[in-house]
C-alpha cells in the first residue's frame, strides 16, 4: 500500500471510536440520571461477566451448574434493563455501543483480514488524491456516446472515426480494465484534438478507481511541476505516490514548458516507472510524428516500444457538443 494511506484509515477508524465513545459517554449519563435502576443492572451484568470468566478456569464443583446459572442471571438482567428502556422510550439499545459497521466493530479488520469497508474508505482516498472525484461524475462510460463519432471515412485513415473507436479503441481499453492486475501494459492515446482521448482515460480511471485501484491523474504540466519538489524539497511522499500507484494517467503530453530540466527528469522519471513494471496511461495531441521531433530519441523510444499505441482521429467532439448546445 503507498506509504500514509494505512495511517490515514487508521486515523479514520480511531476517529470513528473516539466519537462513539463520546457519544456512548453522554448517554449513559443521560440514563443514569434519568433511569438510575438501568445503571445499578449494568453493574451486575458486568459483575456476573466477571464471574463467568473467572469461573470458566477453575476447577470448582458443579462448576457446570454455576455458569449455566450465571449464565441465566446475565440474561435476565439484559430482559429487564431492555424493558425499562422502552418502558421509559428509549431505543434497546441506547445504552449499547453502536457501529458503523458491525462486522469488524470498526477497526478495520475482521481478524487479519481487511473488512469491506476498509476498503470502500480506501477507494474514497484514492478519489480525493486523483484530482478526479469531481470530473469523473461526469466523465465515465455512461456517459460515453458513440454517436459523437463520424461512420464516414476521412483523409488517408483505413477506417471512419467510430470503427476505430468502436471496433479497436473500446475493446482494447475493455480488456485492459478487466485484466488490469494481471497485466503490465502502458497505454499511449494519440491524435487530433477533441477526439475523445481526456474522456476515455477519465472512464478508465473511474472504473478502476472503483475496483479500489490507485488511478493518480496529472497533466504534463503538473507532472514536471511534482517532478521540481521532487528534485528539490526531497518529497518523497509525491514520488512514493507518483511511482507506486497502481496507475498513472499523464495527460497532454507536449503542453508543457520543454527545457532541458523537464526532458531530463520526464525521462529519468518515465524510465524508473518503465523498470518498476508500474502502469501508465499517456495521452498527447501530437501525432507520433510531432513526439518524435519535440522529445529526444530515448523518450520516443521508450514511449513507442514499450507503450500500446491507440491513435484517435475525427471532428472535435468539443466543439461538437457546444454547438448542440447552443441550437
Amino acid at each position: 500500500m503507498i506509504k500514509g494511506y494505512k495511517e490515514e484509515i487508521s486515523k479514520i477508524y480511531s476517529r470513528i471510536r473516539e466519537y462513539e465513545d463520546s457519544a456512548l459517554k453522554k448517554r449513559k449519563l443521560e440514563i443514569s440520571e434519568k433511569i438510575p435502576e438501568v445503571s445499578n443492572i449494568e453493574r451486575k451484568i458486568a459483575k456476573f461477566c466477571i464471574d463467568l470468566s473467572v469461573l470458566s478456569f477453575k476447577d470448582v464443583d458443579n462448576r457446570e451448574q454455576y455458569l449455566k446459572d450465571l449464565r441465566e442471571k446475565i440474561t435476565d438482567l439484559r430482559v429487564k434493563k431492555s424493558e425499562l428502556l422502552v418502558s421509559n422510550g428509549y431505543p434497546i439499545d441506547y445504552v449499547s455501543r453502536n457501529y458503523k459497521c458491525t462486522k469488524c466493530k470498526d477497526t478495520g479488520y475482521i481478524g487479519s483480514k481487511q473488512c469491506t469497508c476498509y476498503r470502500q474508505k480506501l477507494v474514497k482516498l484514492y478519489y480525493k488524491n486523483s484530482h478526479l472525484d469531481i470530473i469523473l461524475k461526469n466523465n465515465n462510460f455512461e456517459h460515453f456516446n458513440i454517436n459523437y463519432y463520424s461512420s464516414s471515412r476521412t483523409g488517408e485513415e483505413p477506417k471512419s472515426p467510430r470503427r476505430n473507436i468502436e471496433e479497436k479503441i473500446i475493446p482494447d481499453v475493455m480488456d485492459y480494465i478487466k485484466n488490469f492486475s494481471s497485466v503490465n501494459t502502458n497505454l499511449l492515446f494519440y491524435g487530433n484534438s477533441g477526439t475523445g482521448k481526456t474522456f476515455l482515460s477519465n472512464c478508465i480511471a473511474k472504473d478502476l478507481l472503483d475496483k479500489g485501484f490507485l488511478v493518480i491523474y496529472r497533466t504534463a504540466d503538473d507532472l514536471i511541476h511534482d517532478l521540481k519538489q521532487i528534485k528539490f524539497e526531497n518529497n518523497s511522499t509525491l514520488e512514493d505516490l507518483l511511482l507506486n500507484c497502481d496507475l498513472l494517467i499523464l495527460d497532454d503530453l507536449g503542453t508543457e514548458q520543454i527545457t532541458d530540466f523537464s526532458s531530463s527528469e520526464f525521462f529519468n522519471f518515465l524510465n524508473k516507472k518503465l523498470l518498476m513494471n508500474k502502469k501508465m496511461l499517456i495521452s498527447s495531441n501530437y501525432s507520433l510524428e510531432k513526439l518524435s521531433k519535440t522529445y529526444s530519441e530515448r523518450i520516443t523510444s521508450r514511449l513507442f516500444g514499450n507503450f500500446k499505441l491507440f491513435k484517435f482521429y475525427g471532428e472535435d467532439i468539443r466543439v461538437k457538443i457546444n454547438f448542440s448546445r447552443q441550437k
